[in-house]
């Protein structure tokens, strides 16, 4: 998942302002254009993203609005036309706030800062994990390698959440099982061994060396965020 979608067509400025975000620790992809940033959001989840309204053919008012034809993430307008019509019309098209160029970086981290807190509840911080290249969505039971979506049966679903839950910790194959399968389940004890060498083929560099899902021989496994 990116965090930033920045929608800037100077590129001088796409790019610094992305070296700047990117310092603050925000994964951040710089898009020149509304067709190329509506292009990306057909592929990929973001949780922000920042628009400048002089944009070629299709202007940020306009991509706003399409935007909030599909979505309610929180939409930034940056930039130099400050004249109250344009400001008002950012709002009417359903922005969430409205920054002038020249831009502080301070006061443009403080004011991402804000919409994140505001754009994402408590409910929706404890349904989404994000480990290294591995995000889960727990609400739509969606799980991302890398940012690309990876289809996965309910058991390794299952599976991976609880190992990603517990980062660091060894986790007992009795535990492991108890917890997917179910002390009652007739299941054989082998099954998690099966599904671990599943889930480790599909997030795994190297599925024969992991370095995600680590065996701890003779009691259970631990998984390490990447």
């Amino acid at each position: 998942m990116t965090d930033i979608l920045l929608v800037e067509d100077n590129e001088e400025l796409n790019q610094l302002i992305r070296v700047f975000l990117e310092r603050d620790g925000y994964k951040v992809h710089g898009a020149f254009s509304g067709e190329e940033a509506l292009e990306f959001l057909e592929k990929e989840r973001v949780k922000l993203i920042i628009l400048d309204v002089s944009l070629p053919e299709m202007d940020g008012f306009a991509l706003c609005a399409r935007i909030r034809e599909r979505s309610n993430i929180p939409v930034l307008f940056l930039s130099a036309r400050v004249d109250k019509e344009d400001k008002m019309n950012g709002f009417l098209q359903g922005a969430d706030d409205y920054v002038e160029k020249p831009v502080d970086m301070d006061i443009l981290c403080a004011k991402i800062k804000a919409l994140m807190r505001r754009g994402y509840s408590l409910k929706q911080e404890n349904t989404l994990i994000h480990s290294g290249a591995i995000s889960i969505d727990k609400e739509a039971k969606q799980v991302f390698f890398k940012n690309k979506e990876i289809t996965l049966t309910v058991k390794e679903y299952e599976l991976l959440t609880l190992l990603v839950e517990n980062p660091g910790k060894t986790l007992h194959k009795e535990y492991l099982f108890n917890q997917i399968w179910g002390p009652e389940s007739f299941s054989e004890n082998q099954t998690l061994t099966v599904h671990i060498k599943m889930l480790r083929d599909k997030i795994e560099e190297n599925p024969k060396k992991p370095g995600r899902i680590q065996t701890v021989w003779g009691i259970g496994y631990k998984y390490e965020e990447i």
